[in-house]
């Protein structure tokens, strides 16, 4: 089976990694352009294309597939048999997805139909979900709106990051996708229509980082801090100064109930020191704070930030 795989982050080159260990025959991998990074914004390759150079496997780095035909030209040239496509970045026009004798399969980072969009794994986090998983399907017009081959399911963890969570299913993305190739080889893959409900899980904007103490309870903090985590990090501000929360949890039994703290403002520090750590007064429920990044500092423990950084208590944050 010749295969052309089309990928972008280090979520993608797990499953290309299991195609290589596989023996399948990879025809060519194509992938997004360099993008500057870091501090002397050098132009740095995709995880993906990493990968590829590694294993001398052929490269295409188009600028854009739609209104392409000079690359839709070298697609039909090199004949694939399957498209495999796992977080590529870009939509794929009819015209692409009509080339492979097998279709375009999509490894997708939730238990369609979920999920649809470009960040299903942050939102199950974001949302509090107890459970997720992978898809394989394959591809159509529409966005994630294809018929599904395979699918398994994980739970996920109370305290479980996105970061966490995304690597857990780049592995098993990586071996339902060789699974499903198997089963489309021999003829017995299974092929479902999704249902119409449904959620949009579009990219993150920086604007949602901003911890809303007004609004938002401790689960809901919670969530989110472990959802940014590790692309942004939530944030807010204390004393004027831009503040990360890394990790927290929700807190209880540290001498305030419910009716006590009813009188603080939503933000109030509650309890602050280096032995018992940094607890913070939300909508509903009290924060417990485990890690944490000053302005212009590194992310570090509580305890250690608090060993050379003041929080007051009863000051608010913003």
């Amino acid at each position: 089976m010749n295969i052309l795989f089309m990928g972008t982050p280090d979520f993608a080159q797990k499953s290309l990694k299991s195609l290589v260990e596989n023996n399948y025959n990879i025809i060519g991998v194509v992938t997004n352009i360099d993008k500057p990074k870091g501090r002397g914004m050098k132009m740095m390759p995709s995880p993906v294309k990493e990968y590829a150079l590694e294993k001398g496997l052929k490269i295409y780095q188009p600028e854009k597939v739609r209104k392409n035909p000079e690359f839709i030209n070298e697609i039909k040239r090199l004949n694939p048999d399957v498209i495999c496509v796992v977080a590529y970045g870009k939509i794929l026009p009819k015209e692409i997805l009509e080339i492979p004798r097998f279709g375009c399969i999509n490894v997708h980072g939730s238990l369609l139909p979920k999920y649809r969009g470009a960040a299903p794994i942050q939102w199950a986090i974001l949302n509090g979900d107890k459970k997720t998983g992978i898809t394989t399907m394959y591809m159509d017009v529409g966005m994630d709106t294809g018929d599904m081959i395979l699918k398994e399911e994980v739970d996920i963890g109370d305290n479980e990051t996105t970061g966490e969570l995304w690597d857990k299913l780049s592995e098993i993305g990586g071996k339902l996708l060789v699974e499903t190739l198997k089963k489309i080889e021999n003829g017995t893959a299974p092929r479902e229509k999704q249902g119409d409900e449904f959620t949009m899980a579009p990219m993150l904007a920086k604007e949602m980082a901003k911890i809303d103490w007004e609004n938002k309870n401790a689960k809901e903090i919670k969530n989110l801090v472990r959802g940014l985590n590790p692309i942004m990090g939530a944030y807010t501000f204390l004393n004027g100064k831009k503040v990360k929360f890394w990790k927290v949890d929700i807190a209880s039994n540290i001498g305030y109930d419910e009716e006590n703290i009813q009188i603080f403002s939503n933000g109030t520090v509650l309890i602050s020191n280096q032995k018992n750590g940094l607890f913070i007064k939300t909508k509903k429920g009290i924060l417990s704070v485990l890690e944490i990044q000053g302005e212009n500092a590194k992310r570090m423990s509580i305890s250690e930030f608090l060993r050379g950084n003041q929080i007051n208590e009863f000051e608010i944050f913003e």
